[in-house]
């Protein structure tokens, strides 16, 4: 027997004066209702209700477990209200697990706006490198990270944006350099590389979606290497050479011009940004309104950021004819 069932069952026959009644105001069968009544009363070990040929009325048990049953109904309403009040208003405390490079190009220029928009979200961000020890999803409403497109893991991920490795670099550092036209040229450059225990650092992998998805290797002598990405951005965008940069990472200083794209539309692989998420059910309003928030955001970056590199490189064809 559902016990809540039961309870609700009771209390709508006594409201509606009668078993017929509170059948049709449940939907249910009369007979579901007397069955409900019955085993209500077995389990309590009490008479809840007198039942003759011509009315009903509550015994003495029954107008006491009424009352009580009346306040627990109500507790249970008034507990479901506030479980709905957290998923369905955009109001709250966001907690988010992010690497330090995420936290810092990613989700820090986002902060502002969603906040204009939903000024009773608080943000509380810890910035983990990410691991195996790092924190796990059911600790924090969204976990931001970033993996191969065929990423495979126990996770309920969401993806925000599939996005590709460009090579930038800062206007500073392209006055008076030799013109890159193609891959090989990079062997003019200073070029910055990011230290991977299993890779060496000066070979880099690009492909031209433009031609059939050709690939080339250039093995590169770096002026830079270092294994914290956002050291080399920091240096990129200061003016110590050519990098690569994901392109959701740097679309923005691609927009406002700190950086350039070079060697379009040749790339460095591709990469996803995952939104993790504790569960596919019952997400706060908060979470849902962050995530769409946080997508439309970096995808309009992003296209913004390819139609500038379009423009700049019909212009550097133009100029080279």
């Amino acid at each position: 027997m559902d016990k809540l069932q039961a309870m609700q069952i009771f209390r709508s026959v006594v409201d509606e004066g009668g078993f017929a009644a509170a059948a049709r105001a449940l939907n249910m069968s009369p007979a579901g209702v007397t069955r409900y009544m019955s085993d209500l009363e077995s389990d309590v070990g009490a008479r809840l209700l007198q039942r003759t040929t011509r009315k009903m009325s509550l015994t003495e048990a029954g107008e006491a477990y009424l009352d009580r049953v009346r306040h627990i109904l109500d507790d249970v309403e008034d507990a479901r209200a506030v479980v709905q009040a957290h998923t369905q208003e955009v109001a709250g405390v966001l907690r988010i697990v992010t690497s330090p490079l995420l936290a810092t190009h990613l989700l820090a220029p986002v902060v502002a706006g969603f906040r204009q928009l939903h000024p009773r979200v608080t943000f509380d961000v810890s910035v983990e490198v990410m691991g195996p020890r790092s924190t796990a999803v059911n600790d924090c409403d969204i976990k931001l990270l970033t993996a191969p497109t065929d990423f495979n893991a126990n996770l309920i991920a969401r993806p925000i944006i599939t996005t590709v490795g460009v090579l930038c670099a800062s206007p500073q550092y392209l006055q008076d350099r030799p013109p890159l036209l193609r891959p090989e040229d990079l062997k003019a450059h200073d070029c910055m590389a990011f230290r991977h225990p299993e890779r060496r650092a000066g070979n880099i992998q690009l492909t031209n979606p433009d031609q059939d998805g050709v690939t080339v290797e250039i093995n590169l002598q770096p002026s830079f290497q270092v294994n914290h990405l956002d050291t080399i951005l920091r240096a990129t965008l200061d003016g110590a050479g050519i990098s690569s940069q994901p392109l959701n990472l740097v679309a923005q200083y691609l927009n406002d011009g700190r950086l350039v794209r070079v060697l379009s539309p040749w790339s460095s692989g591709q990469l996803t940004l995952y939104a993790a998420l504790p569960s596919r059910k019952f997400l706060p309003t908060r979470t849902q309104a962050f995530v769409e928030y946080l997508t439309e955001r970096t995808r309009n970056s992003v296209h913004s950021a390819l139609a500038r590199a379009a423009e700049q490189r019909e212009a550097a064809e133009r100029k080279g004819r």
